[in-house]
């Protein structure tokens, strides 16, 4: 199989084959195929992180039919930085500490990155298939405002390719007014790799949404949601949040910290309770 799609990719490289669509069409099912066969024999207890690490690039955004302009690339780019480092955060499991454990097994950890600041890991387990999660994360991603009380606005503002997007997020008050109001511009990259799922996004510069008046303009990332089936329970879906938040101003980082923690807690029990309202 190697044999055969290596020369599909060496024939979609000459400048005279690559505007032949089905050639490109086929070159795109091979290598996924063939990966997908890598995939199925790859032991290991990370094995997860290093299949989405392989096989996440670029390839499938410049397979598409619409060439990509500078500033889209750029995006997309930034986007696959965003996932490429949450993902080596992530597989790092030294030096993480244990922020709070709830009741039902759903737990926050933390540890300080040079260059990043603290960054806040949720591990949880949700009742609901894999499809299901991300259905709600990714394709209803503007109707999160609804259901968690963290978030007043989720707006797409572009949208680049099949896994880029670029956001305007306004966060809601917290009691008391604690943390005032910010807001954030991110470009996102949603990948489906196998049984995998990473969510993964940063902030960014987009010039048709300045900072707004009454908002404190944070920054986040790099960040990430990695959906993955509950092993022996394919009906359920285990969820690793990875985030990484500036919220700017002056704030005692005891307070940030202590935002941030109960921010990745509630989200959890919100998406429970969306994710089992009646259809």
């Amino acid at each position: 199989m190697l044999p055969a799609t290596s020369k599909l990719c060496a024939a979609i490289s000459y400048r005279h084959l690559r505007n032949m669509t089905g050639l490109r069409r086929q070159a795109a099912v091979a290598i996924s195929q063939e990966l997908s066969r890598l995939a199925s024999h790859s032991p290991g207890p990370n094995t997860w992180i290093h299949q989405v690490r392989r096989r996440s690039s670029l390839l499938s955004s410049r397979l598409e039919e619409k060439p990509f302009s500078e500033m889209e690339m750029s995006y997309i780019k930034q986007g696959e930085e965003a996932l490429q480092k949450s993902l080596r955060i992530l597989e790092d499991q030294d030096d993480w500490k244990t922020e709070t454990v709830a009741g039902n097994g759903d737990k926050v950890l933390s540890k300080v990155l040079p260059g990043v600041g603290k960054v806040f890991r949720l591990e949880v387990v949700v009742d609901q298939p894999l499809d299901t999660v991300y259905g709600e994360l990714v394709d209803n991603m503007e109707q999160m405002g609804d259901w968690n009380p963290n978030v007043k606005e989720v707006r797409i503002l572009e949208k680049i390719g099949k896994d880029t997007v670029i956001t305007h997020e306004k966060a809601a008050a917290t009691p008391g007014n604690i943390v005032g109001p910010r807001d954030f511009v991110s470009v996102r990259c949603s990948k489906r790799r196998g049984s995998t799922c990473v969510l993964a996004g940063m902030s960014t510069t987009y010039g048709a949404m300045p900072e707004q008046e009454g908002f404190i303009r944070a920054e986040n990332g790099p960040t990430c949601m990695v959906l993955r089936p509950l092993p022996g329970s394919p009906s359920r879906t285990r969820l690793t949040w990875l985030l990484s938040i500036d919220l700017k101003g002056w704030l005692p980082k005891t307070i940030i910290n202590q935002v941030l923690s109960q921010t990745q807690v509630d989200f959890a029990k919100h998406l429970r309770q969306r994710l089992a309202r009646p259809e």
